[in-house]
């Protein structure tokens, strides 16, 4: 006879696809919308999420229940052979009553809200996973910051005397039989992340994502969350904690990574943004509404804004009209740091082939 095992999944926006793939009983809608969301990348979706249960040999029988609380994850420890947790805590007593439990599958790379000791000694293997979408968002954040740093959004495409006057240049070559013939356009303000510091708000997993690219521009990483990281990821990284305000003052690029939270809305307001060093650039690749809007618009009409970069907007889609539009360095995308779908795949067929194996034992 056929083992049954019981899947407990902490709910998520992108942990429901594996009720697409894994739950028979998944309703049509939520099936039609995840087609949806996957379309424009994967048009086949529903296929793939088939031929992904029929590649597995433990899954393929399996329960699914999506727990919405810590509570509700007590409840079903009892009868859970795997978990596949984000940010609910899974410590000593709750492996204690959770008889049956074969294997935790955290979705992400950082375990600390997972007793990995206590899971060790019971047998219980602990599975992660690098996603590739904070990966990607770590990418685009640092193609922000290079783009404001190179003043890439106002020059491109202005290879002309022309074109470069009517972008509000003033372009003259160098007398070529002395001097070299670099940036015969005369952009000013063009800058190099090498030695800057840059002060990252949130150093989670796509913090960290974030940190890795910046050391390798040498920059100097300052940081900033409610407890430090770990002291050998800090020496790692070479990264220095800092308050806030500390953070505001000395960074010459800020990057907010914070999700958005009632603790994290309007983290970044008037009140503390007074602080912000003049001529620091702000990029935000998380959720705007860790910022105070207004408070952003003032310090670049007031000139205090080096450079402002958003990729998920206050409101989305955006609007036609927005101020932010009309400043030259800003630089806003339509929420893309994720992409493409793939990324999301990648990690669902990663985590589906992990899982099963771990069910084997």
């Amino acid at each position: 006879m056929t083992k049954t095992f019981h899947i407990v999944i902490e709910d998520d926006v992108f942990t429901r696809v594996l009720d697409v793939v894994l739950n028979p009983h998944c309703s049509v809608e939520r099936k039609n919308a995840f087609s949806d969301f996957f379309a424009h990348d994967m048009p086949d979706f529903l296929d793939w999420a088939k031929s992904q249960k029929d590649k597995t040999i433990h899954l393929k029988n399996c329960t699914v229940k999506f727990i919405h609380s810590q509570s509700e994850l007590r409840e079903e420890l009892p009868l859970a052979h795997a978990v596949i947790l984000e940010s609910f805590n899974l410590d000593k007593t709750d492996i204690e009553h959770a008889p049956h439990l074969r294997v935790v599958q955290k979705y992400g790379f950082l375990t600390k809200n997972i007793d990995t000791d206590a899971c060790r000694a019971k047998g219980i293997k602990v599975l992660r996973v690098r996603r590739r979408a904070n990966i990607a968002c770590a990418e685009q954040a640092m193609m922000m910051i290079l783009a404001l740093a190179k003043r890439l959004s106002e020059v491109n495409k202005l290879t002309s005397t022309e074109l470069l006057r009517q972008g509000g240049f003033q372009p003259k070559p160098f007398d070529r039989n002395h001097t070299p013939g670099s940036n015969w356009a005369r952009i000013t303000n063009i800058q190099t992340l090498y030695g800057k510091n840059i002060g990252i708000i949130g150093m989670g997993e796509i913090g960290l994502e974030i940190a890795k690219r910046a050391k390798s521009f040498e920059m100097n990483i300052l940081y900033t969350q409610r407890r430090p990281i770990d002291e050998m990821s800090e020496i790692q990284l070479d990264a220095k904690y800092l308050g806030l305000n500390d953070l505001l003052a000395q960074s010459d690029w800020v990057v907010v990574q914070l999700p958005a939270t009632p603790e994290t809305h309007l983290l970044l307001n008037s009140k503390n943004l007074i602080h912000l060093k003049k001529g620091a650039s702000i990029i935000n690749v998380s959720r705007a509404q860790c910022m105070e809007r207004q408070a952003i618009l003032d310090l670049l009409q007031s000139g205090h804004l080096g450079g402002f970069a958003l990729d998920t907007l206050w409101q989305e889609p955006g609007e036609d009209d927005d101020e932010l539009l009309t400043y030259p360095n800003v630089i806003l995308t339509p929420h893309l740091a994720g992409s493409p779908r793939w990324n999301g795949i990648a990690d669902f067929e990663e985590m589906l082939l992990d899982l099963d194996s771990a069910l084997l034992s």
